[in-house]
């Protein structure tokens, strides 16, 4: 096997040019390759977080010191998933214990000593494991596995299981992890192959994760993220349902203050995307996330509905509760954004109306006229004239003495009504039903 991993002329894939023109200081090589090797051996130390360390304590684990590779015969048949010339690089009885420095890659330029510089290939090191499982090589993977591949390598800062986990390779991360590879394994960035299933094809990864151990509230070093913060900043519904079922804490705040809740609510949501984060949100509130919540900046799910122009959101926030008076540390409430929910919402009167009803009184200007297309005013004329009036017209008695209740019972407002036994008529008015016009 030593002279397979050899590095040989003739399948190299430079010129004899470029090799002369990367020619590096032989001394200063082997010293460079020898750190690479001394880092490579080491598996990252992050301490986990406290569940973490209960669920899944850090395993101690004694491997041999792994080859660095740089035949680019053997990489060309890891990087095609060529099975048949695997199982002739890695018969029986052959290891698999590896370091790929792969060839090729972005060019750099590179401080040699003395002043001197060199534009050489910026190498990221890897292992066969992290080419074949980040790549969906099923069959690969299993012959690496067979050969006694470490699972838990990480040279390049991530392991295999992180590598399989961001490709969302399901089938793949399920055999890692049957061969004993850590799901609480801490990437140089700090963050566990959990933390990494960010988009819909990742549902399946986050399932194998679960079931083999991933620490359900972990958290990422950076932002102090927990798994449920990543798929509701990113809508994943069915990501969510599926922790809050394994237990994950939906109010458990991050570094910036905000919850899932605040996550999923604060994030930019292109027009396709609304109802998605309108049903993720729903999920969330049923199991207990509190939409009050204020961030390290003062702002509620309120806020960022209203700055985010999510109509249904606004609305499904103010049906269940939501402060329309609380101010954020700049001193805005979620009225100051009501011209973009005008421009961006106009098309649901609704929403305007249940948001400008739950102001006791509003400083109507001709902005506001301007931001209502001239369609959508014709199609909603006699919504937006009672809205535009306003400029003019204090709020009715009626409208003052319901702000005024619904201040007093601010926060047990959705509760405390119903059980009221009122006419239908003042419940739904308390609760600021739909009407179709403003008074």
């Amino acid at each position: 096997m030593s002279e397979l991993f050899s590095m040989s002329p003739g399948s190299f894939v430079f010129s004899s040019k470029a090799l002369r023109s990367l020619q590096l200081d032989e001394d200063k090589l082997e010293r460079h390759d020898y750190k690479r090797r001394m880092a490579s051996h080491h598996l990252l130390s992050y301490a986990l977080k406290k569940e973490s360390r209960e669920r899944t304590p850090l395993r101690a684990k004694v491997a041999p010191r792994p080859y660095v590779c740089r035949d680019v015969v053997l990489q060309n048949a890891l990087y095609t998933g060529n099975l048949e010339a695997m199982q002739r690089l890695f018969p029986r009885g052959s290891s698999a214990g590896l370091i790929i420095e792969p060839q090729g890659g972005e060019m750099r330029w590179v401080a040699r000593g003395e002043g001197l510089w060199s534009l050489t290939y910026e190498q990221e090191l890897t292992t066969p494991l992290h080419i074949t499982a980040g790549r969906g090589f099923t069959e690969c993977l299993k012959l690496l596995l067979q050969r006694g591949a470490s699972v838990d390598l990480a040279p390049g800062g991530i392991t295999a299981l992180h590598e399989s986990c961001v490709r969302c390779e399901p089938e793949c991360t399920r055999l890692l992890l049957v061969h004993g590879a850590d799901a609480n394994a801490v990437s140089d960035d700090g963050h566990m192959p959990l933390h990494l299933c960010s988009n819909p094809e990742s549902f399946e990864c986050a399932k194998h994760l679960l079931q083999h151990g991933a620490a359900i509230n972990a958290r990422t070093a950076d932002e102090d993220d927990t798994p449920l913060h990543v798929a509701a900043r990113n809508g994943l519904t069915d990501h969510v349902e599926l922790y809050l079922r394994y237990g994950a804490a939906a109010d458990k705040k991050n570094h910036e203050g905000l919850t899932p809740l605040n996550a999923a609510c604060s994030q930019p949501q292109e027009l396709q995307d609304l109802q998605r984060y309108l049903g993720l949100c729903r999920i969330l509130m049923k199991a207990g996330a509190d939409i009050r919540t204020m961030d390290q900046d003062r702002r509620t799910p309120l806020h960022m509905a209203c700055k985010n122009a999510n109509a249904d959101l606004v609305e499904l926030l103010l049906a269940n509760g939501a402060s329309v008076n609380e101010m954020d540390y700049g001193g805005e409430a979620p009225m100051h954004n009501i011209l973009k929910v005008l421009k961006h919402c106009s098309q649901s009167p609704r929403t305007i109306e249940v948001l400008l009803n739950a102001y006791s009184q509003l400083k109507v200007t001709d902005t506001w006229v301007e931001s209502v297309p001239p369609e959508v005013f014709e199609e909603h004329r006699e919504f937006y004239e009672s809205v535009f009036s306003l400029a003019r017209t204090p709020r009715s008695l009626q409208h003052l003495s319901r702000c005024k209740l619904r201040v007093f019972l601010e926060g047990r407002l959705d509760k405390v009504v119903p059980r009221l036994d009122l006419p239908t008529i003042i419940n739904n008015y308390l609760l600021l039903d739909y009407k179709g016009y403003i008074h």
